[in-house]
Formats: structure tokens, C-alpha cells, sequence
């Protein structure tokens, strides 16, 4: 079994991996999760094995490579699919945790370029969640450091269910979504816009969960865009939770 984790948020990385290759998991990671791994002692084989490529353009170009996505999307049931992965000397890869370059943290600095900005702007990495999820069925994804431990205890027990599977896929699309909608929104706020755009999206990621909804028995949650604007940039000194009111 292989798999391929690339994170930024080093959080839970190395137990999460660690518990990864007790399971029977070989592990292939890049650039500085490698390096975290490999320090800490962890297996961890290079995501150039997969690819026979060294990264290059300062990281710009690591996994996008065939050797990296057709282990991911490679439908099991099928096959062609197979055959053509062995045909071609792949493997099947079988877990991807990915989370991304902290777009929105760059773009909230003071005086930041646009050079910063688009710098870390990632594409392997949306590519790679956006891969796995799609071959949910086949290929476990995981974005957020939070879901290590559980989902290693269900691994330990067979694997998740399709649709714990189907869960984390969802998890997984809104992440590169509302990652997409910051950099959007960042890039339309450049200039004033020649009208009225075309497509529009707002993505938020939850701050908190909140006292009660609009009536008392309702639940409700306060979410950010990551601006630091609003009330969900506050920081609150004393008094009760917010309420939705």
C-alpha cells in the first residue's frame, strides 16, 4: 500500500505517519514533509520515486506527473486501468493527505506583493485532493490534521466505510473550494471590476460553533473567509458564547 502526504500544517504529521507505515503503508512525500518525517525518524521515500523526476522550478512542478496521478486515480474495477498502470511500471496509490500554502495567511500580511501572493498559490496540491476525492471509492483522502487519529483508528479496522470515504471527499472538494474562492476574491480585489463577474463564490472556514441558532433550539456557527474582517476577526475578551443573534 502507498502513500503520498504533502502538507503544509505539519500538525499531528508525524504520529499520523508513524501509524501509516505500522499499517504497511510505504510512504512518499516532498520537500519539507520529507524532511520533517525523515528527521523524526519515520520511513519516508521521496515523491521523485513515483515520478523518476526530481522537483523543479523551486518546488513549482513536484507531483504533477503521471506516476503520481494515475496511482491516484486509477479506478480498481476497472481492469483497463490496472493493466495500463502495470503497463506503464505504476502503482496504485491509496492515501493522500494534502493540505495546502497558506494563500490566505500570505495575502492578510501588511503590505504584501502580488509576487508573495501568487507564490503561494499551490496547484499540485488542489490537483492531488481534487484526484483522490474523485477516486474515493478506491483512495482514502484527508485535508484536515484533526481527522489523523480516527481515521488511523479505522484504518487499523478494515478501513473507513464508503461513506466515512464519501464524508472526507466532501471534505475534501469544499477545501479547494473555498482555497479557490480566497484567491478569487484576492485577485478581484486588484482593481476595480468591468461590471458584474460572471461567476461568483464565497468560501469560510468555521471559527466557532455557536451558542444556539436563530431560535434557541437551533444550532449555528460563525465562519470566516480568513480577511480578519468582521466580527469573526474579533477577538473576544469576556461575556458568554455568541449566540447567532
Amino acid at each position: 500500500m502507498k502513500a503520498v502526504l504533502s502538507v503544509y500544517d505539519k500538525t499531528g504529521l508525524v504520529d499520523f505517519a508513524r501509524g501509516l507505515v505500522e499499517l504497511g503503508y510505504q510512504v512518499h512525500s516532498t520537500g519539507g514533509t520529507k524532511k520533517a518525517l525523515a528527521e523524526a525518524g519515520v520511513p519516508v521515500s521521496s515523491v521523485g520515486d513515483l515520478t523518476g523526476l526530481p522537483e523543479i522550478m523551486g518546488g513549482r512542478v513536484k507531483t504533477l506527473h503521471p506516476g503520481v496521478h494515475a496511482g491516484i486515480l486509477a479506478n480498481r474495477d476497472q481492469p483497463e486501468h490496472m493493466r495500463q498502470l502495470a503497463e506503464q511500471g505504476l502503482e496504485a496509490i491509496d492515501l493522500v493527505a494534502v493540505n495546502l500554502y497558506p494563500f490566505e495567511a500570505t495575502i492578510s500580511r501588511a503590505n504584501v506583493s502580488l509576487v508573495e501572493a501568487i507564490e503561494n498559490i499551490d496547484i499540485g496540491g488542489p490537483t492531488m485532493v481534487r484526484a483522490a476525492a474523485k477516486n474515493h471509492a478506491s483512495v482514502v483522502v484527508v485535508v484536515d490534521p484533526a481527522e489523523y487519529p480516527a481515521l488511523l483508528d479505522e484504518l487499523r479496522e478494515g478501513g473507513p466505510s464508503g461513506q466515512r470515504r464519501q464524508e472526507l471527499a466532501r471534505a475534501a472538494f469544499a477545501h479547494t473550494a473555498a482555497y479557490d474562492s480566497a484567491i478569487a476574491a484576492y485577485l478581484s480585489g486588484l482593481r476595480e471590476p468591468a461590471g458584474w463577474p460572471r461567476d461568483f463564490s464565497v468560501g469560510g472556514h468555521k471559527r466557532q460553533d455557536l451558542r444556539y441558532g436563530e431560535n434557541p433550539h437551533q444550532t449555528a456557527a460563525l465562519y470566516t473567509n480568513g480577511s480578519g474582517g468582521g466580527v469573526a476577526g474579533a477577538e473576544q475578551l469576556h461575556g458568554i458564547v455568541l449566540s447567532y443573534n
